[in-house]
């Protein structure tokens, strides 16, 4: 049989250790050695022998996701094999977390990552009910974080001089460190004639990034 469709590029090989890995621009591959976890209904493909059980988020977490409708909706995929991740063929990245380091991501973005990283649903202090939502989800520990964006993520820096102001509906994440706070950018007067859709952004102030992606829609529901 021939066809482009057996192309090299297309085709998965074995993992040569552990871990996460790009499998293209978007899935992720994660040669499973115990433990990880993953966005639920997020797997597309596996071999070898795993199981995949829902997880639990704690007491304070689930209570959170219970008020707020934000969250991380989880499964811990279990034992010895690979598993192919995707969503909606969104894109995939793979970010390394190092000690030390903390990310706030909305919920709707995460895809999978290694067992070894803690995460907390925390409120974005001063964003209000927006709508990029109240809580995100920041990691820290140590390992890997497994993304997903709906189209191409602009990362813009954030630095003391240059405070960044991003749409709440297209954010997906920024450095955990940054002071964050609601900005409105049209005048009452324009608001009362219809406004110009563009009435209130998240400003973020201090040293790190923001990534946002090239849209204003929700990829999805809220995970609720």
């Amino acid at each position: 049989m021939h066809s482009d469709l057996f192309h090299s590029r297309f085709t998965a090989t074995q993992a040569t250790q552990p871990g996460m890995s790009l499998q293209n621009s978007k899935s992720i591959k994660y040669a499973v050695n115990g433990e990880c976890l993953a966005r639920q209904g997020a797997m597309v493909a596996y071999r070898g022998n795993l199981q995949f059980e829902r997880k639990g988020q704690g007491v304070g977490n689930y209570l959170k996701r219970r008020v707020t409708g934000e969250g991380l909706a989880l499964m811990a995929v279990r034992g010895q094999g690979e598993a192919w991740f995707a969503h909606e063929a969104q894109s995939c990245f793979v970010v390394r977390i190092d000690p030390g380091d903390s990310l706030s991501i909305n919920g709707n973005n995460v895809l999978v990552f290694d067992a070894s990283l803690s995460y907390d649903i925390r409120m974005v202090k001063g964003a209000g009910m927006t709508g990029g939502g109240l809580f995100n989800c920041v990691f820290s520990g140590q390992g890997d974080l497994g993304l997903v964006c709906d189209g191409e993520p602009l990362v813009i820096p954030v630095s003391p001089q240059a405070p960044v102001f991003v749409d709440t509906d297209a954010v997906v994440g920024w450095s955990a460190q940054l002071r964050t706070s609601l900005q409105r950018s049209q005048s009452l007067g324009s608001m009362l004639r219809g406004g110009s859709g563009e009435a209130v952004q998240l400003r973020l102030d201090g040293e790190g990034f923001v990534v946002v992606r090239p849209s204003e829609l929700q990829p999805d529901a809220k995970q609720g």
